[in-house]
């Protein structure tokens, strides 16, 4: 039995052991956050859509999509008749008939057609699908700024993951040299049985929470390289960081204020206020007259099988003007309306918006300043855990110390170093977005 159960702590030792030397050997690449977003917003499948999607909104961006410019056409017909003609005249009274009358017609020929005014609806056009080609951009930048938070999150996510993993692998060296000590004390009767099998059921559960630990670095890795676009998800990862570095220098005001003017969901709100607008003007437009210019230029070959003349061509230019006013739709108005009502919702949206991010950004400045309280305190508090836990160990070296409270204390020192990791990353998720909030993230990549 007890063979048995060494052979099995010999497995944990080389899993923990093993376990950091295997990824440092596979992985070929060292990221940094820097690098994580520069591979993942060019890979990214999501962001590739989006850079699509805003090129689509550039295209449609142009004169001719908006109406300005003419249309040319080039057309090409023929027509034949089959007619059994039957006629009388009006001076002798004499009826001809005439059965089987084929006559042809064919014609080919350039048509131009431009609309030259329509009550200002062409310009407005322009002017809307170069609103929409700019809020394609806001879109762009709100869906980086996006991803940009996500990846960053999930970049401290893993770090905090590593450094948990290495405060477990400590752990169970901790209970490892506790098991040791209480062994031998037991060999030669100092410790009693109860305090050796409480020694390895504590090695036990620290073992195995190193190993739940190791799936949790395993899935937060999987949704790294799935943001970065890797060819395997699977791929291991070595990054530069070692600890959740804080910026303790963000200041209210300042954020506060790029917030108001430079957040991005804000500008798209005011964007869809001018589009709005513009489709109200639209609407408007139609109270004025149009004038279209046509002209066109062909041939027309007609062929007769009983006329006077057997055949006639036609060759040269035609042109015309068309002026016209919508005098009723019986729409107008309805439409005219709704444009007005959603001018206010449009604007409504805005100021909810505002109100909004208002609040989140208090929020989270709460919460920002909250954690560097903490993560001040905690510090302090792992200096005291530690030196607990020095104290209690040479106590239970010399046998003066019980093992459940040298469990204790090593339970404390942990718990310590596990809120302080908490605090880091808590802090750093509130530095990420309020920094996306007011449209700051992109420090990152510098």
């Amino acid at each position: 039995m007890k063979q048995r159960f060494f052979s099995i702590q010999h497995i944990i030792y080389l899993l923990i052991a093993c376990g950091g030397l295997s990824q440092s050997v596979q992985a070929q690449k060292v990221y940094s956050l820097k690098s994580c977003l520069e591979s993942g917003l060019q890979n990214n499948y999501s962001m590739q859509i989006t850079h699509n999607q805003e090129q689509i909104s550039k295209n449609n961006a142009t004169l001719g999509n908006a109406g300005y410019l003419p249309t040319l056409d080039f057309s090409a017909g023929y027509k034949g008749n089959l007619d059994n003609i039957e006629s009388k005249s009006r001076a002798t009274g004499e009826i001809t008939k005439n059965n089987g009358v084929y006559d042809q017609t064919a014609n080919v020929g350039l048509n131009l057609n431009w609309t030259i005014f329509d009550g200002f609806n062409i310009s407005t056009t322009y002017k809307q699908l170069k609103e929409l080609e700019r809020q394609g951009e806001t879109n762009t930048r709100i869906a980086i700024e996006d991803f940009i938070a996500t990846l960053a999150s999930e970049y401290y996510n893993y770090l905090q993951q590593e450094i948990r993993l290495k405060n477990l692998r400590y752990a169970v060296t901790l209970s490892k040299e506790r098991m040791r000590i209480v062994e031998e004390r037991y060999h030669i009767g100092s410790f009693s049985r109860l305090d050796y099998q409480q020694a390895k059921v504590d090695f036990n559960a620290d073992s195995a929470q190193y190993m739940k630990q190791q799936e949790l670095l395993h899935s937060s890795r999987i949704h790294l390289n799935e943001l970065m676009a890797n060819e395997s998800v699977n791929q291991p990862l070595l990054i530069t960081d070692s600890v959740i570095d804080v910026n303790a220098q963000l200041i209210y005001d300042d954020l506060w204020t790029a917030t108001l003017a430079t957040n991005a969901n804000l500008l798209k709100a005011d964007q869809n206020i001018t589009l709005s607008q513009l489709d109200y003007k639209k609407i408007g437009s139609r109270n004025y007259p149009y004038l279209k210019l046509n002209t066109g230029y062909g041939y027309t070959f007609n062929k007769y099988d009983i006329n006077a003349t057997s055949r006639r061509g036609d060759l040269g230019l035609n042109a015309g003007v068309t002026i016209g006013f919508n005098i009723f739709d019986g729409n107008r108005r309805r439409e005219k309306n709704n444009a007005s009502i959603a001018i206010k919702n449009a604007r409504l949206e805005r100021q909810e918006l505002e109100l909004t991010l208002r609040s989140d950004f208090s929020n989270l400045w709460q919460a920002y300043r909250n954690n560097q309280e903490l993560l001040n305190l905690e510090r302090q508090n792992l200096i005291s855990a530690k030196e607990n836990h020095e104290i209690a160990m040479e106590r239970y070296m010399l046998g003066n110390l019980p093992g459940i409270e040298m469990r204790e204390a090593q339970k404390s020192l942990l718990d310590a170093e596990e809120r302080i990791l908490s605090a880091e990353y808590s802090t750093k998720l509130c530095e990420i977005s309020l920094l996306q909030l007011s449209g700051k993230i992109t420090r990152y990549l510098e």
